[in-house]
Formats: C-alpha cells, structure tokens, sequence
C-alpha cells in the first residue's frame, strides 16, 4: 500500500484515541463534578440540619426559661416572644412585627429598648407595669452585634418581682399591724402603772380598778404573742397535724360546753346539729381550735339573744362540709373577702373592746388549709353570717 494510506490511517488512529481520551476525560470530570455536588449538598444538609437542631435548641431553651424573653429586630419590631412573657403580659395576640411601643405599652420599656441599642452593653431597670394586673419588674436589655459589629436587634429578659413585692408589703402591714397591736396595751399598762406610781395606789378602789385594767391589758398580749406564735408556726409548716378518725360531733360539744357561760352571759342558744356518725379525718386538739374561733366568734359579734349553731354535712364520700352560723348583724360585702387577713376587723373599735385578737380567722384558714380544706364565709346583713369550711371524710364502708 501507498505510504499515504499508512500516513493517513495513523493519523485517524491517533485523532480518534484522542477523542476518546477526550470522552473519558470529559466523563471523569463530569463524574468529579457530580460527586463533588453531591457532597456539597451533603455538606450543606448537614449544615442546614445543624443549624435547624441549633435553633430548635435555642428556642426549647427559650420556651422553658421562667423568665419571660423579648427579642427585637434591628428596626426594634418584635421578632420572638417566648410563652413566659405571653403569659406574663396576658398577651391575646401576636405580637411578632409590631415595634415595642405598640406591642406593650409602656413608655419606660421602650426607652429602656433605646439605651441599650444606643449603649451598646447590658441596661437593666425596676418596672411597675399597670395592665391586667400590676407587675413589678426588673428588666435587663442588651444590644446584639453581627459579625461587623453593626446592630443586629435587642435581646430584652423580664424577671417577675410581682410576688416579692406583695410579700414585701405583707411584711410591712404585719410588722405596722404588731406594733400598732403591741402598743396600744403597753401604752395602756405603762399609763395606769404610772398613775398608781404617783399616788393612786394610797386609794383601794382606784388601785383595784386600775389594777384590773392592767391584767386585762397584760392578758391581751398574752393572747396576741400565743396568737402570732400560732399563725408563724401555721405558715411556716412547722405544726405537724396529728391526722386520725376524728368525731365531728364530739368536738362541736366539747366546744360548746366550753363556751357556755360566755353563751349564757349574752343569752345565746348554742346548738349542735353535727350528725352523731360523721367522722372526719383531722388532728381533733385543731378542729377544737377552728370551731373554738367561730363559735366565740359568733357569740361576740351575734346579735344577743341570738342563736349559734354548728353542723357538718358529707359532700360526697370523700368530702364533709361544716359550718358556723350566727343570726347576728352580717358581715358587709367588701370585707367578706378579707376577714381571713391577719389582723383585718370589720368594725375595729368592737372587736378590740371584745378582746380580740385580729388573728382567730387567720388561724382557722391556715388550720383547715393544714387539712387539705377551704374555708369561706356566707353572709346577709341584719340576718347573720355563716361560716363553711372543709374537711376529708372517714369513709366508713371503706
């Protein structure tokens, strides 16, 4: 053959190896490039992943904080609330969008919002928010940076002081009612001692009658003192109620006979219409206190000549409901919810000269409350106040 076919035939050889070089070539690049795409898309599932489970952590951690959290954006819109402060404000809608000022209207919260975007470090402030119900906050913002250190939003933490702000103003109602308590027989003792110092004692009568006073007087502390003693020890959980079968019946009489003369001295009828089988599961030395407080209760400030009468009733088998009930005078409406305060009188002046105290229905709360019970009060003026109060019942068939 020619040496031009030899030639020619070589150079198709060689033409076609490279085009398939080229095609093997080209495929090998094209199989890189999808295993590459497929492990960027892997990477970036994983990262996606990564990211949602990050977030998804982040808002589980914002959800169960008690505090109630705030996040605006860098327009200072809402961004996310989480279920603490929604409950916190008693917030009906969503608020996600709004700028703070509309969302929750309080000038000082978004001043507080401002400071901190504009300082750039941490800012915290005491609140009293007036909505729904009165708060009492202490409020800490902060300014979130992105990674050029430009604003990015605000992160603000509430932190609800509601509750120790009541019992800080409990404690100074207690601490102004003992004083005023105190003082009031001390002053009383101190007076009459120092007149019977400057003379008076020289007269029998007097020195008697002003001695008499005195051991009122010095009566009325001891009972205040065993008194408070009683509610501390109430409220703190240091009483261990001696819990056991206990009749009903025989604690209503036991009580009744001990209070008959105070009965007989205002011509009060006592009655005891406790069902003779109704046992109750209670410490029967407190029940004795409890209805002790209501009946001497009842005798004071019932009308005289009246009646007072004890009963008890099962609810259910589980529950029995008993009660005090006077024909007395009644009780006004706006002080039927607080007669169970410590110290609260409906009418001051009586209840002292009386020899109360301002703590029996304090006592009697914290006691039936010991036993698991709630107590409440029923009254009509000019017809008579009861008192109800609950207590678990022996189930006898059990």
């Amino acid at each position: 053959m020619p040496a031009d076919f030899w030639i020619a035939s070589g150079i198709a050889a060689a033409s076609v190896g490279t085009c398939l070089w080229l095609l093997h070539r080209q495929r090998d690049l094209h199989d890189r490039l999808r295993e590459t795409s497929l492990r960027l898309a892997e990477i970036r599932t994983q990262r996606h992943l990564a990211l949602v489970e990050e977030q998804s952590k982040q808002q589980a951690l914002l959800d169960s904080m008690v505090e109630g959290v705030l996040l605006l954006d860098e327009q200072g819109k809402v961004e996310h609330v989480n279920p603490a402060l929604v409950r916190l404000f008693n917030l009906e809608k969503d608020i996600r969008g709004i700028p703070l000022a509309d969302a929750i209207h309080s000038p000082e919260l978004a001043d507080l919002a401002r400071r901190a975007a504009q300082q750039g470090r941490i800012v915290d402030q005491d609140l009293v928010h007036a909505g729904i119900k009165r708060l009492s906050l202490q409020v800490n913002a902060v300014a979130l940076r992105d990674p050029d250190r430009l604003h990015a939003g605000t992160l603000i933490v509430f932190h609800d002081l509601t509750q120790h702000a009541i019992l800080a103003e409990q404690r100074r109602e207690f601490v102004a009612n003992v004083s005023h308590e105190l003082r009031t027989p001390l002053s009383l003792i101190k007076g009459y001692t120092e007149t019977l110092l400057g003379g008076a004692k020289d007269d029998p009568d007097t020195a008697t009658r002003f001695l008499r006073t005195i051991d009122k007087h010095a009566d009325r502390l001891t009972f205040l003192i065993e008194d408070l003693l009683t509610v501390s020890r109430l409220e703190s959980g240091q009483v261990i109620m001696n819990l056991q079968p206990t009749s009903l019946h025989e604690v209503g009489s036991q009580v009744l006979d001990d209070l008959k003369s105070k009965a007989a001295e205002r011509g009060t009828i006592l009655k005891n219409d406790v069902p003779l089988n109704l046992r109750v599961h209670g410490d029967g030395d407190r029940l004795q206190q409890v209805l002790s407080n209501l009946v001497d209760n009842a005798i004071k400030y019932g009308r005289p000549s009246g009646r007072v009468a004890v009963g008890a009733r099962s609810l259910h088998e589980d529950i029995v409901e008993a009660w005090v009930a006077d024909d007395g005078v009644g009780i006004p409406v706006e002080a039927r919810e607080r007669v169970f305060e410590r110290f609260y009188r409906v009418d001051k002046g009586r209840s002292r000269e009386q020899g109360g105290t301002g703590l029996g229905l304090s006592i009697v709360k914290h006691i039936v409350q010991a036993h698991g019970g709630e107590v409440r009060v029923e009254s009509e003026l000019g017809k008579g106040s009861c008192f109800y109060f609950t207590l678990p019942r022996v189930n006898e068939a059990a």
